[in-house]
């Protein structure tokens, strides 16, 4: 009986040993689903914008000191935007590690607008604006709708600190959806309202599968192992 009760032990623990690895195997898949969907932040590849504004409509690297607040105010000017029928793709640029491998296209912002034009050339058609401290860049229209928003954005100004930048890029947001005919109001700044990094959200999500895992493979093991003394008094 003992011997019986041995195999079966074992044979019951090769099955959990498997199980949990099939767990933690689909814990990791949706740990990397989700970091795929997240809003993208700057990573040190050849360029970290055109990586992001391929799918997305608005590259903020993480040094670029964003308050929460502001950051919804883009995403939401941005999604009102594309529902009026202007959409446009903004990328901030707030230092030269933000340029990947181009860092010499630092402080050109028209440059790199140009640049960053091409490399979304197969994916993206529409408005492209580029936010530097020294000034816009413009990219994905036409010559004369360039020198347009050129004129338009003269009148805008970016000023010091770390919601400068956030500032510019809704007031020039602005300003070119109007020089097309679309007027958007920018959204109020809401306290406490965030787009929350992949860097800040990738381990809570990660904790939260592990807990799971671990509650999924503690059941499977009461069910298939009974507490040994309860085998016992039943061979009483």
């Amino acid at each position: 009986m003992d011997c019986t009760d041995n195999r079966n032990d074992l044979a019951r623990g090769r099955r959990l040993a498997a199980a949990l690895a099939t767990m933690l195997i689909l814990a990791f898949v949706a740990a990397a689903s989700v970091t795929a969907v997240l809003p993208g932040v700057a990573r040190a590849d050849g360029d970290p914008a055109s990586d992001v504004l391929a799918t997305q409509s608005l590259f903020l690297p993480q040094d670029a000191g964003i308050p929460l607040a502001q950051q919804g105010q883009l995403a939401r000017l941005l999604a009102d935007a594309a529902s009026s029928g202007y959409p446009i793709r903004v990328a901030l640029i707030a230092s030269s590690s933000d340029l990947g491998s181009v860092t010499e296209l630092w402080r050109q912002p028209e440059t790199y607008a140009r640049f960053l034009d091409q490399e979304l050339s197969l994916i993206y058609h529409g408005p492209l604006l580029v936010v530097m401290p020294n000034g816009f860049g413009l990219g994905g229209s036409s010559a004369a709708v360039l020198a347009t928003g050129r004129a338009t954005l003269a009148s805008v100004r970016i000023g010091t600190g770390a919601a400068s930048l956030g500032t510019a890029a809704l007031t020039a947001v602005q300003h070119l959806a109007a020089s097309a005919g679309d007027d958007l109001t920018i959204p109020p700044a809401t306290a406490g309202t965030s787009r929350s990094g992949a860097g800040d959200v990738i381990p809570a999500i990660a904790f939260g599968i592990g807990v799971v895992v671990i509650a999924l493979a503690w059941t499977a093991s009461l069910r298939a192992r009974p507490p040994r003394f309860a085998r016992e008094r039943a061979a009483r």
